[in-house]
């Protein structure tokens, strides 16, 4: 007994660790106060000001241009290269995947800089001018997150059974048709997972991105600037915009809504929540409800204790 209230009481200590100063500032965000701290009563001036705020939005712009044209490079890259490797002799297999594991174990800034020299290479010897640009920053991103896509859809084909191919190409199907019919429904979970984490790793990236970046997307002539990198150098100026403390709001709101609709999927994927709404249009109707109300939900409670805090 004495041994479940200590594991339960760690637990609920690491998490209350983990989400006050999210939640401390969502709280703020509700205030035009300079310093978080400081309550200068409740108000959403912060917002309007963070779509006005073009270097910010630019930043923004930027940020997400990279994480998903990066996330769809790496996870065609890493599932092909996935179910190449499975479908390869033992001993090619074994290195292929010892040679995957290396970036997922080794340092960042070690990839960062590897990737620097290399660029720095190519742009003196190669092509002899400066090509430091969006596309140094999309390999370097591909580089950091291919790995994580091939260890997340591996799994998958494990899972599987090997004889599934070559028993859809002895029924008539033609290697294409095996492929998207028959393997890739099969490893559909690990192929969406690898997706997601290729994502949040561009959309997390600072090492890679400042030692990569250059002129080009949203930013023109200027350096490419991502969230990260312009935190980073707001900070170093010691002069942090308040709209930083909305944007961090909004971050956190797409989060649980990502997070409420992919736990809502993969309960549908279950056989009894199948049997339970047949039909699609309940199902849909119902996951909708459930988005809304928890959306709903958690912006009342952080307006709540907003408002509450501006009582004293």
């Amino acid at each position: 007994m004495v041994k479940k209230i200590l594991a339960k009481s760690y637990v609920y200590l690491i998490l209350l660790l983990m989400y006050v100063p999210i939640i401390v500032l969502i709280i703020f965000s509700f205030t035009n106060s300079d310093n978080v701290g400081t309550w200068n009563g409740f108000t959403l001036e912060l917002y309007p000001r963070l779509f006005k705020n073009e270097a910010i939005m630019k930043a923004v712009g930027n940020t997400i241009i990279i994480a998903l044209i990066s996330a769809v490079v790496s996870t065609v890259l890493g599932t092909l290269g996935a179910i190449g490797t499975f479908y390869a002799k033992k001993r090619t297999r074994a290195v292929i995947e010892n040679i995957t594991q290396i970036p997922v174990v080794n340092s960042e800034i070690v990839i960062a800089l590897s990737l620097t020299f290399m660029f720095v290479f190519f742009g003196s010897y190669v092509f002899r001018t400066e090509i430091f640009s969006f596309w140094t920053i999309l390999i370097g991103h591909v580089v950091l997150s291919l790995p994580f896509v091939y260890l997340n859809v591996k799994p998958k084909l494990t899972q599987m059974d090997p004889s599934l191919y070559e028993a859809a190409i002895n029924l008539g199907c033609s290697p294409r048709q095996a492929l998207t019919k028959v393997i890739f429904p099969q490893i559909k979970p690990g192929i969406i997972s690898g997706f997601m984490l290729a994502i949040t790793l561009s959309l997390d990236d600072f090492i890679v991105t400042a030692f990569t970046t250059g002129p080009g997307l949203l930013s023109g002539a200027g350096k490419i600037e991502t969230i990260s990198t312009f935190i980073q150098s707001v900070i170093k100026k010691k002069v942090v915009p308040n709209e930083l403390r909305a944007l961090a709001t909004l971050i956190f709101i797409c989060v649980v809504i990502a997070t409420i609709l992919t736990t809502v999927y993969q309960k549908y994927q279950r056989p009894e929540y199948k049997m339970k709404y047949k039909s699609s249009e309940m199902v849909i109707k119902r996951n909708f409800r459930i988005l809304v109300v928890s959306t709903i939900c958690l912006m009342a409670i952080i307006a709540l204790v907003a408002i509450v805090l501006g009582m004293f």
